[in-house]
């Protein structure tokens, strides 16, 4: 499957973190929709841009030396998209590399970006690693406005078009809009959810909502946690304390711990990636707000540093914008350039 196989779904997921409303869409109140590629090309339209432009304001007629100021002004360039030092310099030396001592043109260069960028991604499509039998468990994690809880609505959405039953568990007690928010997207999506009174142990949550799938006998289980900045120590604690507290229920659970990206966070994603990984042992990113104002490229050095795949990106606000992440097909819509209604 590719990155857009995308799910398919009737609810609308707003895009707003704290968004209460449930009001369903009327027909004919949004404008026809973009294709998916389209879409995810305007995405990234920032380092596409970058790429595309900066990297063609370097070149002469004739091509230049790799020379150490060709370097490292393409080694500033490739910084700018939010690629990081790491993926950067290895571009870099690459290029210095390939082209020693002869002029190299434009499209050489984009090509190598492009061959380095695709090995440096290269990750097997990851999905939910569903358990054989029980409830699979995931833990979902991320900072406050990054798109978590609207995320986690996209995910169940996609469990029951996959015929899977779902239970979510709304452990996010410390904000009573949280729990709203999560409970609307239960009864939009048909899921069933368990909730605590607010200021209510997250982990007590975690447990109760594990039970109750154990005992419904329900596919999957989503437990969403407390927003917290990847700095507060005490509540990335709690997260360790909420796998433990998992992993006393259903041996090897949480089976995936999803790490809600927000695509404008720029650089600081990879110390929330970082800090989550840490704290919770994040198996995986879900890419979320990746509209015309993100830098997707911050998944490249979390990808290197960290080893953690995207599994899933959101490009936009229904429950069908869920796509399964392509590495090729990121790097393609990374080189794209111009609008397309495709």
């Amino acid at each position: 499957m590719g990155l857009f196989d995308r799910v398919t779904g009737k609810s609308s997921v707003d895009s707003s973190e704290d968004a209460t409303s449930d009001a369903p869409p009327k027909s004919g109140d949004a404008p026809k929709k973009k294709g998916l590629f389209a879409r995810f090309r305007q995405g990234l339209q920032k380092t596409a841009s970058v790429l595309n432009t900066d990297i063609r304001d370097l070149f002469k007629q004739e091509g230049r030396l790799p020379d150490d100021e060709f370097l490292g002004e393409l080694f500033a360039i490739l910084v700018k998209s939010d690629m990081g030092a790491g993926p950067a310099a290895e571009i870099r030396d690459q290029i210095k590399n390939d082209f020693r001592g002869r002029k190299v043109q434009m499209a050489e260069v984009l090509q190598v970006i492009s061959r380095k960028l695709r090995e440096l991604m290269a990750q097997p499509e990851e999905p939910i690693q569903y358990v054989e039998s029980g409830p699979t468990v995931v833990l979902v994690v991320g900072v406050n406005g990054s798109g978590k809880t609207t995320s986690i609505a996209k995910l169940a959405t996609m469990f029951q078009q996959q015929g899977r039953t779902v239970v979510l568990g709304a452990g996010d007690t410390f904000r009573a809009a949280a729990v709203q928010q999560l409970t609307i997207w239960a009864e939009r999506t048909g899921a069933e959810i368990v909730t605590g009174k607010q200021g209510t142990d997250p982990a007590s949550v975690a447990h109760q909502a594990v039970t109750r799938a154990i005992e419904s006998k329900v596919d999957v289980c989503v437990i969403d946690t407390a927003g917290r900045l990847q700095t507060q120590n005490s509540l990335m604690q709690e997260l360790g304390k909420i796998r433990r507290v998992i992993s006393k229920q259903i041996e090897d659970a949480p089976h995936e711990v999803l790490l809600v990206l927000d695509a404008t966070a720029g650089q600081n994603g990879i110390s929330q990636a970082k800090g989550f990984s840490d704290a919770a042992g994040c198996t995986g990113i879900v890419l979320a707000k990746l509209d015309g104002t993100a830098k997707g490229g911050v998944v490249v050095p979390i990808r290197q540093q960290f080893e953690l795949p995207v599994k899933y990106i959101g490009v936009g606000e229904q429950a069908e914008d869920l796509a399964l992440f392509n590495a090729d097909e990121f790097v393609d819509a990374l080189f794209a350039e111009g609008d397309s209604n495709a």
